[in-house]
């Protein structure tokens, strides 16, 4: 009797583990239910594939590897900051490469009008001639690592009055506020500031008379003010030298036209590093296929308001974090285009080749574009991609 128990309790237990074993096949279809067939990365990785090995021709597997592997960073020195941080960089075997630029003789920058055929800028009849190197601010200071060196910068602490003493960023975005060329008491536009390092890196100029900082998206908007919080002191902010809105940018030609001094049009892009590496926010997620097709026409839209923004005299520098020419290139072409049919607006192209030849030490530029300059990934100076094109109002 006992021996029989004792068999009905071991087969209960038997059938109560089969009833708590999963079986097989059932976990195979939760599995299949929520994997992802087609991740956004694996999009952007077969759409820039098929693109850019097109545009790049036997550069595009080496600034493909790059792309897929881990970015360089900069510090943003924060001049509002107290803290003593570039002596311990230094002796990490980090340099300014603003300071560090090469200041030899550099090509001619020289700017001429646009037609609407869009003839290059670097023409032969410019080649050969010298210009001296362009005056850049001393204050802006971002430390980079030797190329090929990988370390990486550690979080940045509060001083003693709660500001941070750098920002940690791509290096090549300082390169678009650098050649936008803030001089003392320019007003300034910041028409996609979003989230804020490019912000942070014209205030280091200590030249604005007057920014305007803003871009399309509230949330966007308030994660940004935040930012700037850590880094500017608050009298600082809530000065009536600086605002920070958020408007719809396509519209600021309706909002305030021949108004500033200095544009700086950093346009929403592929964000092609990002594209690449996070499926989290990814412009190739199926759901946002409309958006990623209408981001030509947007950033078309910003760069014309912009523009209008700009006072006659004053410059516009636009920019991406994209490698793609219909993005880049193409956008300009068109705004120039259509800033003269549509505005009245004439334009001149300033030529960028001094920015790029002295910071051609620590940044791998594309060569022979017709229009702007870009930095591409490389593996040994893993910053951007970064393209910026500057342009002159003329009327």
């Amino acid at each position: 009797m006992a021996l029989f128990l004792d068999t009905r309790l071991l087969l209960r237990k038997v059938k109560d583990l089969r009833c708590l074993t999963p079986r097989r096949n059932r976990v195979k279809e939760k599995w299949a239910a929520t994997r992802v067939k087609h991740p956004p990365t694996s999009l952007a990785l077969q759409h820039f594939d098929a693109t850019y090995s097109a545009q790049l021709g036997q550069l595009w597997p080496s600034v493909r590897a790059a792309l897929l592997s881990e970015k360089k960073y900069g510090a943003l020195l924060n001049n509002f900051s107290h803290d003593a941080v570039v002596a311990d960089f230094e002796a990490q075997g980090c340099r300014d490469f603003v300071s560090d630029a090469d200041t030899e003789a550099q090509p001619c920058e020289v700017a001429t009008e646009k037609e609407s055929s869009c003839v290059s800028m670097k023409n032969s009849d410019t080649d050969g001639q010298q210009l001296s190197p362009l005056q850049l601010s001393p204050h802006i200071k971002c430390l980079v690592f030797p190329r090929g060196d990988l370390t990486r910068f550690k979080p940045a602490r509060p001083d003693a009055y709660g500001l941070l003493g750098y920002y940690l960023m791509d290096a090549a975005s300082v390169l678009p506020c650098l050649a936008l060329d803030v001089q003392g008491g320019h007003s300034v536009l910041d028409l996609c500031a979003a989230p804020g390092g490019k912000t942070l890196a014209l205030l280091q100029t200590q030249s604005i008379g007057f920014l305007c900082v803003n871009d399309t998206s509230v949330s966007r908007t308030l994660r940004m003010r935040k930012v700037l919080c850590n880094y500017i002191p608050k009298p600082f902010l809530t000065d009536q030298k600086i605002r920070i809105t958020s408007f719809d940018g396509t519209k600021w030609g309706e909002i305030e036209k021949n108004t500033f001094d200095r544009v700086l049009v950093d346009v929403p892009c592929t964000t092609d590093r990002h594209s690449l590496m996070e499926d989290d926010n990814n412009i190739f997620n199926k759901i946002r296929t409309s958006e990623r097709r209408r981001l030509p026409q947007l950033q078309l839209e910003l760069l014309l308001a912009g523009i209008e923004a700009a006072c006659p005299g004053g410059e516009i520098v636009y920019s991406t974090c994209t490698l793609s020419q219909i993005q880049n290139l193409s956008v300009v072409e068109q705004a120039i285009y259509l800033a003269r049919e549509k505005h009245g607006i004439h334009l001149q192209v300033v030529d960028l080749r001094p920015l790029k030849h002295m910071f051609r030490k620590t940044f791998h530029f594309a060569s022979d574009l017709h229009l702007g300059e870009m930095v591409i990934p490389h593996l040994a100076a893993n910053f951007g991609p970064i393209y910026m094109c500057k342009l002159r109002r003329l009327t």
